[in-house]
């Protein structure tokens, strides 16, 4: 029973850091194990990734520090290898690293290069798109992360509860659609052809850093924009390729859209008005943010709806 919420303003920056952290924080209840944002607009000028550097269930563990430190360096010589200007790196917590760069190569060839340090994943890469994610709630993450402080545009986030892997960072939602930068995916419900799409995907030269079924969403909507589709038709493309029983908000760099499957079985409640639109799969979320009375709709079956800025 996870929980899933966006957020755009349209007439430019807000507090969407402190307003997506309330926003999921009053769904914690629907997923205690871990907090994930996708937040957008930071200002940074260039390339922004977000790695981690291990995974925190490690720390302590003899030669932690050590191994931490020389991932670190690693990774500012391999990103200076591959001809990126490392503007600045910051250690965001112990074991994560905010990196900015000016860089006008292949994404992808850079986020292989840092990947292939031991240890070390890249959760995005992009000119707007950060995502932060960790275990815990979405006040502790956003404390540990300094998210209070993040203005932007848009942003999406998901509370998890573990079903079915383990409770940890990289089962973690949302999914950055590697290599594409700045499009993600928060997802509540699950895709029954799952395995079919995956090896689609793969044999196109997608590799996935995970199991999850989220992450197929999200290369799976980049990889039809990389091709020249819209978003909005993207989004239907997937009602009839998608199988199963679900609700997802995408991102992109401009836009935010959703999708429920044709049992619109799993939640979703929407909030909009000429400046902003909110969604979360309670509408306790979007009161979270709005202090006043407030109508909220649910979209129907097959709704495929985008918001762009």
């Amino acid at each position: 029973m996870c929980g899933i919420a966006g957020v755009i303003h349209r007439n430019g920056p807000s507090d969407i850091g402190r307003e997506m952290t309330a926003m999921l924080q009053s769904m914690k209840h629907r997923g205690p194990d871990s907090t994930g944002f996708a937040l957008y607009g930071s200002g940074a000028e260039g390339t922004v990734m977000r790695i981690k550097l291990a995974d925190p269930r490690e720390r302590g563990a003899i030669g932690w520090e050590e191994d931490l430190e020389r991932r670190l360096l690693e990774v500012q010589s391999r990103l200076t290898k591959v001809g990126a200007d490392v503007a600045e790196v910051d250690r965001t917590t112990d074991y994560a690293v905010r990196a900015v760069i000016d860089f006008d190569g292949d994404l992808k060839s850079l986020v292989d290069h840092v990947e292939d340090i031991p240890g070390c994943e890249v959760l995005s890469a992009g000119t707007s798109l950060e995502i932060v994610k960790d275990l815990g709630d979405a006040a502790e993450v956003a404390a540990q992360y300094g998210l209070g402080k993040f203005r932007g545009t848009h942003a999406i986030g998901h509370v998890r509860m573990a079903t079915e892997s383990d409770v940890d960072i990289a089962g973690a939602h949302p999914y950055w659609a590697y290599p594409f930068g700045d499009v993600a995916v928060v997802h509540n419900g699950q895709l029954t052809n799952y395995h079919q799409w995956r090896r689609r995907l793969e044999r196109l030269g997608h590799r996935f850093a995970s199991e999850c079924d989220s992450e197929i969403i999200a290369v799976y909507l980049a990889e039809k924009l990389h091709n020249g589709v819209s978003l909005e038709t993207a989004i239907k493309e997937s009602l009839d390729d998608l199988d199963g029983v679900f609700t997802y908000v995408v991102v992109t760099k401009d836009s935010l859209g959703v999708a429920k499957d044709e049992m619109a079985a799993k939640p979703l409640v929407l909030y909009e008005t000429e400046s902003m639109v909110a969604l979360a799969s309670e509408e306790v979320a979007i009161r979270a943010i709005i202090d006043q009375e407030i109508e909220t709709y649910d979209p129907y079956e097959r709704e495929a709806l985008v918001w762009s800025l």
